[in-house]
Formats: structure tokens, sequence, C-alpha cells
């Protein structure tokens, strides 16, 4: 397992969405506003949320579908890679024995 000393893409988004959340949460709770205006923008700001978060969440999905499908045609190249390596391997491994076989029977 690897340690790293820094942290992901996806942990320093989620700290900085989760930290303007608080903090707007915060000026909403405090500024000088009648309770049926600071409803209102708590309501804006839960949509405008809600909003960002499933824009975020399909991008980040669409990006992991991409790398896993990546991955998986890196993971077959380097398949038949190796599948041919190993024939070409039986094969010499199979010429040098006949070679061998040839030598001592002369």
């Amino acid at each position: 397992m690897r340690n790293d000393e820094g942290y992901g893409a996806i942990s320093v988004m989620c700290s900085f969405l989760l930290g303007g959340i608080v903090g707007a949460g915060l000026a909403l709770l405090f500024a000088p506003q009648s309770g049926r205006e600071v409803r209102e923008r708590i309501s804006e700001l839960a949509e405008d949320l809600k909003e960002r978060t499933e824009d975020y969440v399909y991008r980040a999905k669409d990006t992991v579908s991409s790398k896993v499908q990546k991955g998986k045609e890196l993971l077959g190249e380097k398949k038949s890679i190796i599948a041919t390596a190993i024939e070409a391997g039986k094969e010499a491994y199979e010429k040098e024995k006949e070679k061998e076989k040839y030598v001592k029977e002369q």
C-alpha cells in the first residue's frame, strides 16, 4: 500500500465543498435578515448545492468509467503481448530441444 504525503483531488474537492457549505450556512445565520428571507436563501443554497453535487458525481462517474475502460484495453493489449511471448518461448524451447536431440543422434 502506498503512503502518500499529499491528499487526492477528490479529498481536496470534498473539503473545499464542505467548507463552502459551512461558511455559507454561517453567513446566512448571522446575516441580519428576516426568518422568511433566511429560509428562502437556505432553500436556494440547498438547491444549488444539490445541482453542483449531482454534476460533480456525474463527472466523477464519467471519469472513472473512462479510466476503467482504458485499463481494460491496456490489460487486453498486455495480455496479448504476454501470450505471444510465451508462445514464442515455447517454440524456441522446442527448436532447441530438437537441435539437442539431433546432435545426440549424430
